[in-house]
């Protein structure tokens, strides 16, 4: 369970899987340039910050991880939650929460918590899902249209008033560079499907802003050079009241690299016919974490869009993803001065088309026409991602979905009552057509679903709804496959208002949970040995005998 992938693969590797996974490698590390950059832009941080990412987190993914062909990095549903760190913290909390973050996946993956983490709930995933590209779009907007606008505020309302606002300072140079960089990504796999369409873009854009000394904004007018070394591993100081402040966005960066550095190996499972270690991944995951932040990186997890150009160009083990990192180390260390010329007008046009297939507005519109309960949850995931902030919106979301499921398994639990007849037991060895007479004075209740803390109140909403009272009650609970505290404590408040009022109480067809817990709870002693049966026949027969 908690053996690195890269050791499994090695032990039959060969020099044709090498040469695959270098060409597969190469390809996803220059794929994974130009996104670096943008999301660490888009995310308030320096170009170096999402290289840096790329190299380190990206490196560890590969050594650790518990898939064969899992690319990690800097991704598009971290921008939000790490520009709203670096506004309120600044550089150094960030690099804490991603710290705390990482310690955090550690824990998560010892706990085992790598097969639990795959229950969130669909609606919840695709309203903050939709809600972020929503926000990296607007993120964008001043770039994409070259606004002179100094400072951009993070509420979402306000951003856009200020956008209106400054309308007239439309650049039309960077807003024909955006266009023809969505032009480009949108046209060029026509064209080849090796080299990716955001790097041709930036070579293009890049080109033309320095040829012609067109009057835009490049990396290197906003950023000045990058340096052509790693920085040394540092973290700064950490006390109670830090970790308290950053707990909740660093819990929140730990499961938002959860959810998609899982979704992600799920996804590549179904390209390679694969099965990876969730829990290994999770480690992984936190580790890569917690050296992106020693070298002053940012969050990193599993990105889908690179994993899946890494199996689409051969590579099948983690020597691809470390080929990756060394790649994008190598362009960092020679190349630095040529990042400075790419224009902002082109990166803004690549995350507005990331942003476009982020949204999964096919899945937010199936969701739309499907449940109520659904509905609601998508779209209070969406508006509070947007509104207020994604922690909230994944917090709400998971809520929600829970009363919801409550709700719907207490609706699925019902109690049915039988005064004249009933059939027989499928497993007791009577006829299925059989049916047995029930004697005046006796009352069936026939319990059918889990009884749990959303449907104990059942018992006293039956209780309640009859007029008279039976001498004998047997309860039935053949479709009951489990009951939890709650249901114990109704269950056993059923049979003192039983013994109350001198109504005999039998229990029959109980399963080996529900069993368990009559016996831990003392209901078994209480309503005496000889008044639990295994079969709806024997239990009659008993309430005969007291009539």
């Amino acid at each position: 369970m908690f053996v690195p992938k890269l050791f499994t693969t090695l032990k039959d590797y060969s020099r044709e899987s090498f040469f695959k996974d270098l060409t597969a490698g190469i390809i996803v590390g220059i794929v994974a340039i130009p996104l670096a950059i943008a999301f660490a832009i888009a995310s308030g941080v320096s170009p170096q910050n999402g290289l840096i990412t790329a190299i380190v987190a990206g490196f560890l993914v590969s050594v650790l991880g518990g898939s064969r062909v899992q690319i990690g990095g800097p991704t598009g549903a971290f921008i939000v939650i790490v520009y709203g760190i670096v506004q309120k913290y600044g550089n150094e909390g960030l690099i804490i929460a991603t710290f705390i973050a990482g310690i955090l996946l550690i824990v998560m993956g010892l706990a085992k918590f790598g097969t639990i983490i795959k229950f969130i709930p669909h609606s919840v995933i695709v309203g903050f899902t939709s809600g972020i590209a929503l926000i990296i779009f607007s993120s964008q907007v001043k770039d994409f249209l070259g606004l002179s606008i100094d400072t951009i505020p993070a509420d979402f309302i306000e951003k856009w008033k200020l956008f209106i606002v400054n309308l007239h300072t439309v650049n039309y140079w960077a807003v024909l560079l955006s266009l023809l960089t969505v032009l480009i990504i949108v046209i060029w796999p026509k064209v080849s499907r090796e080299l990716p369409g955001g790097l041709v873009a930036i070579i293009v854009t890049s080109f033309l802003v320095s040829f012609f000394n067109l009057p835009v904004e490049t990396i290197g007018s906003r950023f000045g050079s990058l340096p052509h070394s790693l920085p040394v591993p540092h973290l700064p100081r950490i006390d109670m009241q830090v970790i308290r402040e950053l707990f909740q966005p660093a819990f929140t960066i730990a499961l938002l690299g959860a959810i998609e550095s899982l979704l992600s190996a799920v996804v590549a499972d179904g390209m390679i016919g694969g099965k990876h270690r969730s829990n290994m991944e999770l480690v992984a995951q936190g580790v890569s974490n917690i050296g992106s932040a020693l070298f002053g990186g940012m969050p990193a997890t599993g990105a889908i869009a690179r994993t899946v150009t890494n199996i689409r160009n051969g590579g099948r083990t983690p020597i691809a993803g470390i080929v990756h990192a060394i790649t994008v180390l190598i362009v960092l260390l020679l190349f630095g001065k040529l990042i400075t010329k790419v224009p902002f007008a082109c990166l803004a046009g690549i995350l507005v088309v990331i942003a476009y297939y982020m949204s999964e507005w096919r899945s937010f519109r199936e969701l739309l026409n499907g449940s109520k309960g659904g509905k609601i949850i998508l779209l209070s995931t969406f508006f509070v991602t947007i509104f207020i902030d994604l922690p909230s919106a994944i917090e709400l979301g998971v809520i929600l979905s829970a009363f919801l499921f409550m709700k719907r398994m207490s609706d699925a639990t019902t109690i049915q009552i039988y005064a004249k007849e009933i059939e027989s037991d499928d497993n007791n060895g009577e006829e299925l057509s059989a049916k047995f007479v029930i004697p005046d004075g006796v009352q069936v209740y026939e319990v059918n679903g889990p009884l749990f803390f959303g449907a104990a109140n059942h018992f006293d909403e039956i209780d309640l709804s009859l007029s008279g009272k039976p001498k004998v009650r047997i309860l039935r609970f053949r479709n009951v496959p489990l009951i939890d505290s709650t249901g114990m404590h109704a269950l056993k408040c059923f049979y003192q208002k039983c013994k109350r009022s001198g109504i005999r109480l039998i229990i029959t067809g109980l399963h080996v949970q529900p069993l368990n817990e009559v016996v831990k709870s003392n209901l078994y002693d209480l309503i005496g040995e000889d008044n639990v049966f295994s079969s709806m026949k024997e239990s009659i027969e008993k309430a005969k005998s007291y009539l």
